[in-house]
């Protein structure tokens, strides 16, 4: 794959952000769809589901608060313990078909077992699917796993986040860095178990992290 840049955040959504701004009765309705696993799904200590302590809820909020002449709509499509071959298996029907101006795509702590190439011809499908039908996306590198190495490239979960940069390049999309962030928590001697619910799962803080990198796509 030839390495090149993800979508620059300052424009990519420009196009949301001034619908954002158009009052009534000249607006319409704004959706956001959040595709993955059990993390956008709100799964906290499962079989707990805690959705409003969540990204996609929380991302809801900032975004009604940032723009607050917007009619938003936040739709979840996550099925927890899901991984990306499934998640485009019924991609089309469930995500597609609400017309999202904008979709995310979460998968990569599930897609450790279907290892990297398996897991890039998933993701891959349902990115140029998206493409096709002129959505906008933003693709999301893995939060994470209390048994993951985060610091270190060769771990699995590592590897995936960098596929997911890579293919954020390649076809030039978002790339919000979840595992960045909570790298750059690690690297400045922030305790990782603190932000998550159960080894696998981030809580509110953990939840809150993501949306802070999210909302760099919405100036």
């Amino acid at each position: 794959m030839t390495p090149s840049a993800p979508a620059d955040p300052r424009t990519y959504l420009a196009e949301f952000c001034r619908l954002a701004r158009v009052d009534w009765p000249a607006n319409r309705m704004l959706s956001v769809v959040c595709h993955g696993h059990s993390v956008p799904a709100g799964y906290f200590a499962t079989p707990e589901v805690r959705p409003l302590e969540s990204y996609p809820h929380l991302l809801h909020a900032a975004l009604a608060a940032r723009f607050s002449h917007a009619v938003l709509n936040v739709i979840v499509t996550a099925i927890g313990g899901e991984q990306a071959e499934q998640g485009a298996v019924r991609f089309a029907r469930d995500v597609l078909n609400h017309r999202p101006d904008v979709l995310t795509i979460d998968y990569a702590l599930n897609d450790r077992g279907l290892g990297l190439e398996r897991a890039r011809r998933a993701w891959s499908q349902m990115i140029e699917q998206a493409l096709a039908a002129q959505f906008k996306v933003l693709l999301l590198t893995p939060t994470p796993d209390l048994g993951a190495n985060l610091l270190d490239p060769a771990d699995p979960l590592s590897r995936h986040a960098d596929q997911i940069r890579e293919l954020a390049g390649h076809y030039q999309v978002g790339l919000v860095d979840s595992y960045a962030a909570f790298q750059r928590l690690t690297r400045s001697g922030g305790q990782v178990p603190a932000v998550m619910s159960v080894p696998n799962h981030p809580n509110r803080t953990g939840h809150a992290l993501v949306v802070q990198e999210l909302l760099a796509w919405f100036p």
